[in-house]
C-alpha cells in the first residue's frame, strides 16, 4: 500500500508567500490539490491572507497581524493550515512530508535537488549571481528546516530546463577563463513554467513532447521567450540573470551595458537595500526594481497600460510588443520555420487579448493568424486555441501551473530527485539519488 504524501509547493516572492498543498496516495496518479494560501503585502502593510480549500474560497484579503517578513508569513500560513479542522489530512505540522521550493537560480543544476546542509551552502554561493531572486527562497528553506524538521525539502530551479542550450546561445563573448571561473553564461529562467507548457501543449496537440516544437512566451511582470525544439530548450531570452531579454514591470530588460554608468555615477556602489547577507549594487537595483513599464508609466499594471490612451502607456505597450517580436522572429529562424505553435502564457499572456493581437498581427508573414472571436473569449481551459483555422501555424494560450509541476517527481517517486554530493565544489559532477 502506497504511503500518503502531503506536499507543499512554496513560492516566495519579494512581497508575498504562496503555498499550495497537495496529497499523493498513488504514485501513478497526479497529486490532488487540497488547499492554497497566500499572504501578500509584506512590503506594503498590512499583510493580507487569501485562502482556498479545494476550489472553495474560505477568506480573501483578511488582515493578518504580526506578519512582516517572508519567514513570519510562512509560519502564519502553517498555523492556518494546521488550524483548519476541515483540512483533515493535515492534523499537525508533522503531517507534512515534503516541501518543494521554487529557486530561481540553480546554476548548472540539471534537475531538482533534495536540500541538505551541503546543497543549502551551494545555493548560498549562487546568491552573488541572483541576490534579488534567490534570497526569498533561501529564507523560506531555512524557516522550513526549523518549522518542519521531519519534512524533506526539495529545490526546483527555474534555470534547469535550459541546460540543454548549446554552447553558442549560452556563451558570452568575454574572457573564457574568467567566464568559466565565475560561472558567467546564459542560464535562462521561467524553466518550471516552460516545462509545464511543453508537456501540456504536446498533450493538446496529441504529440510526444520530444516531437513538439514551439515558440513560448511567458509574459507577466517578469517576461521571457523560449524556443523549444523537440521538447528541449534551444534558446531563451533571459540570461545570466532574469534581467536580460524582455522588459518587465520593474526590469529594464536588455540595454547597452554602458548605459547604467551614464545613468548614475554610483552604479558599482552597494545599494541602500544591501545588507551583510545580501549584496546588491546600485546598478542592479535600478535596472531590476526601478525600470520597466513602471518607470515609463508609474504603474506595474499592464492591463491598465493596455487600455490607456496616455502617450506614455502607448509607448510602453509599443516597446513591449517590439521586444517580443524581435525574439519571435529570431526563434522562428533558429527553428527553421518548423514550428507547431506560438504559445502565450503568464498572467499578461493569458489575459492580454490586445497584446496578443498586436503581436500576432505582425507575425502574419510567418504564418500565424488570430481568430478574433477566439482571441476575445475568456481563457477557460489549460490550453486554448486562438488561431485562425487554416493558418500555417497554430496559436495557443496555455494557463501555466508552475506549482503543480514541482509536485510530480515527489508524488511519483523521490528517486527522481537528485542530491548534490557533499564533496562537489560546483553543481557539476556525479549526483546520488535521494532516499525516502
Amino acid at each position: 500500500m502506497a504511503t500518503q504524501k502531503i506536499i507543499l509547493a512554496i513560492n516566495a516572492g519579494s512581497s508575498s508567500v504562496k503555498v499550495s498543498v497537495y496529497k499523493s496516495e498513488d504514485p501513478s496518479q497526479p497529486p490532488v490539490q487540497l488547499a492554497e494560501a497566500q499572504i501578500s503585502g509584506l512590503t506594503a502593510p498590512p499583510a493580507t491572507l487569501d485562502y482556498k480549500r479545494a476550489s472553495k474560497t474560505v477568506c480573501k484579503d483578511q488582515e493578518v497581524k504580526g506578519v512582516d517578513s517572508q519567514e513570519s508569513a510562512f509560519d502564519a500560513i502553517l498555523d492556518h493550515l494546521t488550524g483548519d479542522h476541515d483540512l483533515r489530512d493535515i492534523s499537525d505540522r508533522d503531517s507534512i512530508t515534503h516541501a518543494c521550493h521554487r529557486v530561481v537560480h540553480g546554476g548548472d543544476a540539471p534537475s531538482a535537488h533534495v536540500i541538505d546542509s551541503a546543497t543549502y551552502h551551494r545555493l548560498e554561493e549562487l546568491m552573488d549571481l541572483a541576490p534579488l531572486h534567490n534570497a526569498g527562497a533561501l529564507s523560506i528553506v531555512k524557516e522550513c528546516q526549523k518549522a518542519l524538521p521531519k519534512a524533506t525539502n526539495v529545490a526546483y530551479f527555474d534555470s534547469s530546463f535550459h541546460q540543454t542550450m548549446a554552447a553558442g546561445p549560452r556563451t558570452y563573448m568575454i574572457d573564457p577563463k574568467i567566464a568559466q571561473r565565475n560561472g558567467l553564461r546564459k542560464y535562462g529562467f521561467h524553466g518550471i513554467s516552460y516545462a509545464f507548457i511543453i508537456r501540456t501543449v504536446a498533450e493538446y496537440l496529441k504529440k510526444d513532447p520530444e516531437d513538439t516544437t514551439i515558440i513560448a512566451l511567458h509574459l507577466g511582470s517578469g517576461a521571457s521567450a523560449c524556443a523549444i525544439k523537440n521538447g528541449k530548450s534551444l534558446d531563451t531570452s533571459m540570461g545570466l540573470t532574469p534581467l536580460e531579454g524582455l522588459p518587465g514591470a520593474t526590469r529594464s530588460g536588455s540595454v547597452d551595458p554602458s548605459l547604467i554608468f551614464h545613468f548614475t555615477h554610483d552604479a558599482g556602489k552597494p545599494s541602500l537595500s544591501s545588507s551583510k547577507e545580501l549584496h546588491i549594487s546600485t546598478a542592479e537595483e535600478i535596472l531590476n526594481k526601478k525600470s520597466g513599464w513602471k518607470a515609463l508609466t508609474g504603474t506595474t499594471d499592464f492591463g491598465q497600460i493596455s487600455r490607456s490612451a496616455a502617450p506614455e502607456c502607448q509607448l510602453a505597450f509599443a516597446i513591449f510588443v517590439d521586444r517580443i517580436l524581435g525574439f519571435v522572429g529570431s526563434y522562428y529562424v533558429k527553428l527553421d520555420g518548423q514550428v507547431d505553435a506560438l504559445v502565450f502564457a503568464g498572467g499578461i499572456g493569458e489575459k492580454g487579448a490586445s497584446l496578443r493581437t498586436a503581436i500576432v498581427d505582425k507575425c502574419r508573414c510567418l504564418g500565424f493568424e488570430l481568430d478574433e472571436a477566439k482571441n476575445g473569449a475568456p481563457i477557460e481551459r489549460v490550453v486554448q486555441e486562438i488561431g485562425k483555422e487554416g493558418a500555417r501555424h497554430r496559436t495557443l494560450v496555455c494557463q501555466t501551473d508552475e506549482q503543480v509541476r514541482w509536485t510530480y517527481p515527489v508524488a511519483s517517486s523521490t528517486q527522481n530527485v537528485k542530491l548534490i554530493p557533499a564533496a562537489s565544489s560546483r553543481w557539476r559532477g556525479r549526483v546520488r539519488e535521494a532516499s525516502g
